[in-house]
């Protein structure tokens, strides 16, 4: 039980770099490049140049706004983690990272995020909590819904459509389609992440898809999850003219998608990390780099 006193122990050294590793900085490679594709479509329809204070702000809001949310996972799930054998050694359980400290970046990363949204526009900063809201009520999911993965596609389908929203103070359908996509691929590889802890949550009553239907209808949901990613990826390159480059990358995806789902199988989950952390985040930078190459070749202007 977690009392006052606990909120205000003093943070152990280093605490900058535990805390970078608590909220694991670096897989905002999953959906940055996404909130990309969206800023860098909007400035071509704008006026064919890239606007980079404007890219800057975006970055500083995304990664600012996945902080708080990891932080916010972290801190909300410290008792599960520490029954969990897989997530024993996080730093909010070992004691590598204070609560002190956790509380102190999430609300320093949700500072910034809010004051990003503010220097883009006046709809970013009254639409910033629609944001947040899905953020903290995930980790929550799992104590009352078997499909928490739906929580989490919303919260992330929400970037794309800000970083549209960051350039042009509009809404835009193109943006929604994209946002659909990432949050439909990212709900699908969780759903394969998931899987891993099926036992314990099991035993420790954590609702979630592989705990009620097994981990073979985890991977069949993961599955048509990635394929309806496939098609909304290809609506949204209808809806904004894509050239060839784009559905090169397209089909760069939907090869990898292939890859992943080849190498996890329901008997068989050990090459389950190769499949969520390389293969997914290989999804994001290929098809960043041809969607850039795309819009280049169609004119963007980086300077």
């Amino acid at each position: 039980m977690t009392t006052a006193a606990d909120l205000f122990e003093a943070p152990p050294p280093n605490r900058a770099r535990a805390f970078l590793r608590l909220v694991m900085i670096e897989h905002s490679v999953f959906a940055l490049p996404f909130a990309y594709i969206a800023t860098l479509t909007a400035m071509f329809l704008a006026d064919k140049r890239v606007h980079w204070g404007q890219l800057l702000v975006v970055t500083l809001a995304m990664v600012s706004l996945r902080t708080f949310a990891m932080a916010a996972n972290r801190i909300i799930d410290r008792e599960l983690d520490a029954r969990n054998p897989r997530t024993a050694g996080r730093e909010l359980v070992t004691g590598a990272v204070s609560l002190r400290t956790a509380y102190t970046g999430s609300a320093i990363a949700l500072l910034v995020f809010l004051a990003s949204a503010a220097s883009l526009n006046t709809l970013c900063l009254v639409l910033a909590p629609v944001a947040v809201v899905p953020m903290v009520v995930y980790p929550y999911g799992k104590r009352f819904t078997d499909f928490p993965q739906a929580i989490l596609g919303l919260a992330q389908a929400m970037g794309p459509i800000g970083a549209w929203l960051a350039v042009t103070g509009s809404w835009s359908w193109q943006a929604v389609v994209l946002g659909l996509a990432v949050g439909i691929w990212i709900g699908g590889f969780d759903l394969i992440y998931a899987c891993q802890d099926i036992e314990t949550d099991r035993a420790e009553s954590v609702r979630s898809v592989p705990a009620r239907f097994g981990i073979a209808g985890a991977l069949y949901g993961a599955r048509a999850c990635h394929l309806v990613t496939s098609g909304l990826l290809a609506w949204y390159g209808v809806l904004t003219h894509a050239g060839p480059a784009y559905y090169v990358g397209l089909a760069v995806v939907v090869a990898a998608f292939l890859y992943e789902h080849s190498i996890v199988k329901p008997g068989d989950i050990s090459r389950l990390n190769r499949a969520f952390f390389t293969t997914n985040g290989f999804v994001g930078i290929s098809l960043f780099g041809l969607a850039l190459l795309d819009l280049i070749l169609r004119g963007l202007r980086l300077g």
